[in-house]
């Protein structure tokens, strides 16, 4: 896969990914660098890719696990690369039982910040799924996610649907409030 730049038109190098998993709505891309881990949500069919690296082939039978079932959780070494502020909001949104969501307001209002601040910290998050900034929406809709790469809204209704958000004229339905 070539990605190309829109800033500057000019192509950039393929990503390389320790482990590919294939997904419903595409696939994740999981890169190891050191002892940090990376994911990414690709919203077209990759074919999979298994790896040798213990961490890497953690997370993609974690990542399979999840798809198999929307409420295993994730359990392997993460360090989160960010600042103090991504981190706090990276916190709050990990916090967010699955089923549930909170409008980037909700977010910005229990840490003292403002929305559109986390809404930045949710598109700095290199870990999506494991800190799950799809559970994170606008007052009327959806919001954004994968810093608007094209697919990326998609991604995100059916990881949505997937943990059992519905919807109604596009909109997620909330469920009741949760303590």
């Amino acid at each position: 896969m070539t990605i190309k730049n829109e800033k500057t038109s000019q192509k950039m190098l393929p990503l390389q990914y320790e482990a590919v998993v294939e997904a419903p709505f595409g696939a994740v891309g999981i890169q190891i660098q050191g002892v940090q881990v990376a994911i990414d949500l690709l919203p077209k069919k990759q074919a999979s890719k298994q790896s040798q690296n213990k961490v890497a082939a953690q997370v993609a039978n974690q990542v399979e696990a999840y798809f198999a079932n929307a409420f295993n959780d994730f359990n392997f070494p993460v360090v989160y690369k960010g600042t103090p502020f991504q981190r706090r909001v990276w916190q709050a949104i990990s916090a967010i039982p699955k089923g549930h969501v909170l409008t980037y307001s909700e977010i910005a209002q229990q840490i003292g910040s403002g929305p559109r601040a986390v809404a930045n910290a949710c598109g700095a998050n290199h870990l999506p799924l494991v800190i799950p900034c799809h559970r994170v929406v606008a007052k009327d809709g959806l919001g954004g996610f994968m810093n608007g790469a094209d697919g990326g809204l998609k991604v995100k209704k059916w990881l949505l649907k997937h943990e059992g958000i519905t919807f109604k004229n596009d909109k997620p339905i909330r469920p009741a409030a949760f303590e």
